[in-house]
């Protein structure tokens, strides 16, 4: 007994240390890939297991074959919405503390935790077979990847930025030296319109970019601009907005699991449109429902059911979230009544 306890117990560190080697891995330390380190998680669980002769509840992830990998983003307000997003489209997981990687509970796949600037590179390289990063991050790797969708959350732009007070132009600051996070975008951006002579210097920083002009390390900047406050208080204005992003579902395209990508997608889409649109029902005279369909029009077509009042009938539509408060008020004008309103939690609209 004491030898089983000895055993399993051994073999639950060496999990639990790979677990972390995974999270290590995850953060760049070590040049392993995600399937690299679940490999040697297994082969440490079978080595205790073939030692002691016992069976342990140690954890052993599938193998590549049969298992899909996705990497979200570990922290930050991306992270609550996307971990929100999942939950919404079906995709069931507990992320234990201090592990960047855990495995769904209802699905045939892993989520890795990693940094949103790591995951196009580890998609479009094939560690990951699908991943949700910004389409910001994309052009900056340069990777290939299969887009999937937009996703409608951490919209902002990547602008160049100059001080406010010298009502710059891009062009002046081509040939200059220009402080950024995004090194290949913005060489990509004042490459035609540089002087040949003086090609502009890119100074890659990685955080508290708006600081670089008042520091004197730059005469502009490139950065992401979301609200502007940030900007605005570092005394600078946004002259040129080189590309607008958000973030997206990414697929390798060399994925062994395209099933269940498409899978994947069509929970997490049907969920996001879950969240535009809501159910409108009433009832409404039948002389007052052709006004009513006019005013409900439905994504094909309103629902109409007949009532036991022969002079009535019932009417279901789809209206867009943002507008349902005045489709109520227009319906009640035109004398529609029981007006209900009912939110979605997913959807299948089909093409």
């Amino acid at each position: 007994k004491r030898r089983r306890a000895e055993f399993c117990s051994g073999a639950r560190q060496m999990t639990a240390f790979f677990a972390r080697f995974a999270s290590r891995s995850a953060s760049g330390f070590v040049a392993w890939s995600p399937h690299a380190v679940l490999g040697a998680t297994a082969a440490a669980g079978a080595f205790y297991t073939a030692r002691s002769s016992v069976q342990c509840n140690t954890f052993e992830p599938p193998s590549r074959r049969d298992h899909l990998l996705m990497a979200v983003p570990k922290k930050g307000r991306l992270y609550d919405k996307v971990s929100k997003m999942l939950a919404g489209a079906g995709i069931e997981y507990v992320r234990k503390e201090r592990l960047d990687i855990t495995e769904c509970a209802n699905m045939p796949m892993s989520i890795i935790f990693l940094p949103a600037k790591d995951i196009a590179k580890y998609v479009g390289e094939g560690d990951v077979d699908l991943g949700i990063t910004g389409e910001d991050v994309v052009a900056e790797s340069g990777v290939e990847v299969q887009v999937l969708l937009q996703l409608g959350i951490g919209k902002c732009n990547v602008s160049v930025q100059a001080p406010s007070e010298k009502n710059l132009k891009p062009e002046d600051l081509a040939g200059k030296r220009i402080a950024t996070s995004f090194p290949n975008v913005t060489q990509q951006y004042f490459a035609d319109k540089e002087p040949p002579e003086t090609p502009t210097e890119i100074r890659n920083i990685s955080g508290s970019v708006e600081a670089a002009c008042g520091l004197g390390l730059a005469d502009g900047i490139v950065d992401l601009v979301e609200t502007g406050t940030t900007m605005r208080a570092a005394g600078l204005e946004e002259i040129a907005v080189i590309m607008k992003s958000q973030a997206i579902l990414i697929a390798n395209p060399h994925t062994q699991h395209k099933d269940l990508v498409e899978v994947i997608k069509k929970r997490i889409k049907g969920y996001l449109l879950a969240q535009s649109w809501v159910m409108v029902t009433y009832n409404v005279h039948r002389m007052n429902l052709k006004r009513a369909e006019q005013v409900t029009p439905g994504k094909r077509s309103p629902t109409v059911m007949p009532l036991e009042d022969d002079s009535w009938v019932a009417v279901s539509a789809l209206v867009p979230k943002g507008k349902a408060a005045s489709v109520m008020d227009e319906l009640e004008r035109i004398g529609a009544r029981d007006i209900l309103l009912t939110g979605l939690l997913s959807t299948r609209y089909g093409d």
